[in-house]
Formats: structure tokens, C-alpha cells, sequence
């Protein structure tokens, strides 16, 4: 299975830049040199572009000007950018910043999308700043909007979605604008890639619809988590999801603000959110942003948001913080490695996601969504803390038919088309596992699945409008068979959560099916059907979904059981630890060489020995690597020889 692979004809590492000389207002009180010091202090730590927004209310003063002593200081700002050999990606539309929505003085409540008059001014504002800008070699992109629906659903609209065919036609007519004012450069809109295919919730800026506009994606990513490894793995998973229309993926905006962390676990987050993006596909990072605003603690938005004053990766003195000695070194990795001739090997392994996700079925909850992605997150971390380089592989665009193993985690729901297809998967060869789930309410509550019995081999117990209750925290799996590296007797504990209705477990009887674990009380948990020339495999626990809720649960088992059933199915990973501690993933240049990228996390130094199918690792001194050791949460690139 192919895996996210497309980027840009560069790869950007770079930041979101406004002056601490202004915030947000930086055009009205310009200060050349201080833009310059800002900006030295970003290159000198490996970084070569900027986001840069036009503050609207400023630059567009009227319906049918611009101001232009601010455009003269912008066009400063790219020669000052040249200067340096660095590039920026100016942002048009910017109502929305850090807590506050402004708009221009004359928008008197008009519609954002919907009023023909008002868009018509926002492509000729777009177009015009296209053309005063087109030319300057320091504009390496054009972006739309700053989080254009925080500012369009909140001004325009109160509390609702979106007209997603309204939205795809405003986002067309203000790129067309960009077109028309000469900008040949990338383009995208700066939405945050929030839509429903990632998030479960439609606010109208449909991920498909957009990308068949765009140039690149651009994912924004501050997830309040309650699990250090979930944290770590957020980002990476939603641009795994956004593995759309074959556009590259960008990490548009990211970071954290000191007041919420110590300076040593802001670096901490920083290193993680960087390498496994890159290993989920993403080709570029701006992280949010460039520098502390203790001077604005008076002005809008940093009055009422003053958290939103310490994002940066330099203090208000000028001191860089230990988050961009990270994007330093990561900077430094790129270049050592050749990044842009490097790609992800194919999966052998895929991750379905139910087309419940994004589909708005008729008659079901909004819950059948949203879980969707929370079970799917857990089941990625549990496969990259098993070292399985996985596919995602959405249920609405056709399950792949080129993988040894499929994964269906914690799965109230999968179509009638959906499930023949994973059937025909098995009956080819492949694993196809799947564990129960009746869903988080009690519509329709229980598992949609057609055919249960005859695909898994079992015979159901349950009851009709009743689920059997797990009892107790936790749920023991007992090993009564083989399969992959586990061994009878082996025993897996896992994490029980939930409320009355998904803390549930299916009740069946073999049928054909080899019963493979005995839960506490010796009910079959885990069992085995050979279809065709494959395997059937069924969970009767909704193993993923308990542990999705569960505080602070990683590492939980489910990673032994994907590794197990991976080995069994003939998924081989070539480097891999027997920790989930640590994880292993590979990247191969174009050239042939290998690099393996070890990721920990542990938040104490550990030291882990890799398995290694083939080969030897070394470092980038070329001496060979027996045992890996990490700092906290630390990364290392090995080669693979």
C-alpha cells in the first residue's frame, strides 16, 4: 500500500512570523530592524521560512483600497527575507488571530462566504496583493485565510456549520483571484485542515472538496491530550488521515506556549511532533511562532489571552528557548539525510477507517463519527509502538487490496460494501482482524455487522437491546494458542473504561473458529477462522476503544497483539524492539541507502537493542549500533547497511 508521499519542490522548515515590535499590529508601528534581528535569529537556527499575514482591517482600509504605507513596509519585509536567503508564505485574509476576531471597519455584519458583494471585495483585495507581490523571489507561497472557520462560523454564522459547496466555491473564486493577479507560486487556504474527514464534525471546509483546489494541505495541531504518547502521536496521525488527493502535507501550524510547560518538555514536544510528522508523511513545518510578546500584555488579543504571549521560540529578550535548539537540529537532520529524496516504504499492514467517519449516513449519531477517530489513533499508536509501518486506509475510498494484514479497531459500524471487501481480503490470503464495539449510545446500539456469525465462525449469545457488561478494571487475556510470537499461556492485561453501553463484550460460541484467548472468566476473547487462503480474526472487547479513554494507559497490550498478528500474516518489519518503548521506522533515499529513525517513549533515559532482519545499523559516523540508547523522549537516525 503507498503512503503519503507527495511534497513540494522544496522542504520547508520555518515559522509563523509576526514582530514583537506590534503583534499583530507590526505593519502600523514597523520596525525594520528589529524584523531583521528577528528574522537572523531564525536562520541561524536552520530556519528558512516564514508565514506572514496581512493584518485585514489594516491593509484594506476600505471596500476599494489598500494602504500603502503598510504594502511599501511588507515589500520591505521580503527584501529583508532575500537578504537572509530566507522566503515567506503570506496569509490574505487574516480576521482571526490568537483569541480575537477583527474585521475590516466596513464589513458592516455581511456574510464571509455567502454575500456575492463582500467575496467580490475579498478576491479583488486577494488579487491585488497578489500582483503588487508576484515577482518577489521571497515569496515562496500564498495562503488564503488565518483559521478562516474560527473567524466565518463565530462572525457570520453564531454556532453551526457551514454550506460546504458555498465554502468550496469562495475558497475557488479567491484562488482564481490569485491566479488572476499573476502569483504562479503554491496555494492553499489556511483553514487548519479541521474538516470532517479528520475531525468526525463538518464544518463545512470538506477536506476532499478543498484539496481538488490546493496546492498543499496544511494541518494546524494543539491537542489537549490525557496520554504522553497520544500527545506525541496526534499530530502524526491526523497527517496520516490527510493522505487526500495526493497533495503534500504541511504542518502549517504547531507549538505550545511556555506558560502551559517547562522549557525542558516544551523541547520534549517539539522534537516528537517534528520527526514522527515527518514519518506520517508531512514535508514541511512552521511552527507557532517566532517570538514572546511581553510588551503587547496591554493590547488585544494578549489582554484577554495572555498565554497567547509565550509561544515563541525566542523570549521577549531575545533568548532562544530549548524548543528552537529542536527545530535547529531537526533543520540539521533534514539537510544530513537529503529529506526531499527520501520517501516512506509501502505498508504491508493497513488501518481501515470506517467511512462512518466522514460520510453523514442517515440515521446515526453524531458519536458514530467522532469515535471513529479515536479509536483509529489508538489502534496508530499501538502499531508504531509495535514498529508496524501501517496504511490508512479509508473505507470510503476502497480497501487496498495489496496488504498482508488489516486492522479494523473497536468497529461499531463498517458498510454492507465494506465488509465483502474485507471478506474478499481474507479469502486472497490476508489477515483481517477486527474487535467488537457496541458504540458509545444506545441508538441502534451494537455492532453493524452483517454476517458476524458465518465470517468469524462463531455463534453470538447476545441479547436483543442488552449488552453484557465488563465487570472490573481490567480484562486478562489468556493465551490458549499460538499465533505470531505469542505463546499458549502468554497473557495480555488489558485497560477496561467506558459507559454503560460501550463497556460491553460480545458472547459467543466457536463455530469453526479456533479459539485463540480465554478472557478472565474462560469465555472465548479472541478466536480464529481460515477463510479461503486467509484468516478472519475477532476481538470480542473493544480493546482500542477502552484504551482510546483511558488517562495516561500507554504502553497497553493491543501493541503485542498487532505485532503478533502482524508476524503472523508474514509482516516483517526489518528493524523493530521488543519495547513499545521505543519505536522503529524507516526511510528510504532514492540512492538505496536506509535510514532508521528510533523514536522513545520513555521519559527517563532507556537503552534498547534492535532486532534487525537484514543488515547492520550504524551511525552517521559509520560505526555499527548494537544497542540504541535515548535520552527522554529522544530521537535517533541510524543507517541501515
Amino acid at each position: 500500500m503507498k503512503r503519503q508521499s507527495a511534497r513540494l519542490d522544496d522542504i520547508w522548515v520555518g515559522v509563523n512570523f509576526w514582530s514583537r515590535a506590534g503583534g499583530p499590529r507590526m505593519w502600523r508601528s514597523y520596525d525594520p530592524e528589529v524584523v531583521s534581528e528577528e528574522l537572523a535569529v531564525m536562520r541561524a537556527h536552520g530556519m528558512t521560512v516564514t508565514r506572514s499575514f496581512f493584518y485585514w482591517p489594516d491593509f484594506m482600509p476600505t471596500p476599494d483600497t489598500l494602504d500603502e504605507q503598510l504594502v511599501a513596509r511588507y515589500a520591505d519585509f521580503l527584501d529583508r527575507h532575500q537578504a537572509l536567503g530566507m522566503r515567506t508564505i503570506p496569509t490574505f485574509i487574516v480576521g482571526h488571530m490568537s483569541g480575537q476576531n477583527w474585521d475590516p471597519a466596513w464589513r458592516q455584519g455581511r456574510d464571509l462566504f455567502g454575500d456575492v458583494w463582500f467575496v467580490a471585495r475579498q478576491a479583488w483585495y486577494v488579487r491585488e496583493l497578489t500582483a503588487r507581490f508576484k515577482d518577489h523571489p521571497a515569496v515562496a507561497a500564498w495562503l488564503l485565510t488565518n483559521e478562516v472557520p474560527i473567524y466565518g462560523d463565530q462572525r457570520t454564522r453564531g454556532v453551526g456549520t457551514l454550506d460546504h459547496e458555498q465554502v468550496a466555491s469562495w475558497a475557488q473564486i479567491l484562488i482564481d483571484a490569485v491566479r488572476a493577479g499573476g502569483g504562479t507560486q503554491p496555494v492553499s487556504i489556511g483553514d487548519g485542515a479541521w474538516g470532517v474527514e479528520v475531525t468526525g464534525n463538518d464544518n463545512g471546509f470538506r477536506v476532499r472538496e478543498l484539496a481538488g483546489l490546493v496546492d498543499f494541505l496544511g494541518p494546524h495541531v494543539y491537542r489537549m491530550e490525557t496520554d504522553p504518547v497520544r500527545q506525541h502521536l496526534g499530530a502524526a496521525f491526523v497527517c496520516e488521515l490527510l493522505d487526500l488527493g495526493g497533495k503534500p502535507v504541511i504542518m502549517e501550524e504547531f507549538g505550545l506556549t511556555s506558560d502551559y510547560t517547562s522549557e525542558a518538555n516544551a523541547a520534549h514536544y517539539y522534537r516528537q511532533v517534528l520527526h514522527n510528522t515527518l514519518l506520517a508523511g508531512a514535508s514541511g513545518w512552521l511552527t507557532w511562532n517566532n517570538t514572546d510578546y511581553d510588551d503587547l500584555w496591554q493590547d488585544e488579543p494578549y489582554r484577554h489571552h495572555p498565554f497567547e504571549m509565550h509561544f515563541g521560540l525566542v523570549d521577549a529578550a531575545g533568548r532562544p528557548k530549548a524548543q528552537a535548539l529542536e527545530v535547529r537540529d531537526f533543520a540539521a537532520l533534514i539537510e544530513r539525510v537529503d529529506l526531499a529524496r527520501c520517501s516512506r516504504p509501502d505498508a504491508r499492514a493497513a488501518l481501515v477507517v470506517s467511512s462512518y467517519l466522514e460520510s453523514g449516513y442517515p440515521f446515526t449519531h453524531p458519536q458514530d463519527a467522532t469515535v471513529v477517530f479515536d479509536v483509529c489513533r489508538q489502534a496508530y499508536v499501538a502499531a508504531r509502538e509495535a514498529d508496524l509501518a501501517v496504511g490508512v486506509a479509508r473505507e470510503k475510498d476502497g480497501i487496498p487490496d495489496d496488504c498482508l494484514l488489516y486492522l479494523l479497531p473497536s468497529a461499531k459500524q463498517l458498510t454492507a460494501p465494506g465488509w465483502r471487501a474485507l471478506l474478499e481480503r481474507a479469502r486472497d490470503g490476508a489477515t483481517v482482524y477486527a474487535s467488537w464495539f457496541a458504540g458509545e449510545h444506545a441508538y441502534q446500539r451494537g455492532s453493524w455487522w452483517p454476517g458476524l456469525d458465518a465470517m468469524f465462525g462463531v455463534r453470538k449469545q447476545s441479547r436483543y437491546g442488552l449488552v453484557e457488561p465488563i465487570t472490573g478494571d481490567r480484562v486478562t487475556l489468556t493465551m490458549t494458542a499460538a499465533l505470531g510470537d505469542l505463546k499458549a499461556g502468554d497473557e495480555l492485561v488489558f485497560p477496561v473504561a467506558g459507559n454503560a453501553n460501550a463497556r460491553s463484550y460480545l458472547p459467543v460460541e466457536p463455530d469453526g473458529a479456533q479459539v485463540l484467548a480465554l478472557d478472565d472468566a474462560g469465555r472465548p476473547a479472541l478466536l480464529r477462522h481460515s477463510v479461503g487462503a486467509g484468516w478472519m480474526v475477532l476481538a470480542t472487547y473493544p480493546f482500542e476503544y477502552m484504551a482510546a479513554i483511558t488517562p495516561n494507559v500507554n504502553p497497553e497490550p493491543t501493541w503485542r497483539l498487532y505485532r503478533a498478528l502482524a508476524r503472523a500474516s508474514g509482516v516483517d518489519e526489518p528493524v523493530s524492539f521488543d519495547t513499545p518503548l521505543v519505536s522503529a521506522a524507516l526511510m528510504r533515499h532514492e540512492d538505496g541507502r536506509v535510514f532508521v529513525w528510533c523514536v522513545s517513549q520513555a521519559g527517563t533515559e532507556v537503552k534498547a537493542a534492535p532486532a534487525v532482519r537484514s543488515g547492520t545499523l550504524r551511525d552517521e559516523h559509520g560505526a555499527p549500533v548494537s544497542v540504541v540508547e535515548l535520552p527522554p523522549y529522544g530521537v535517533r537516525v541510524l543507517e541501515l547497511a
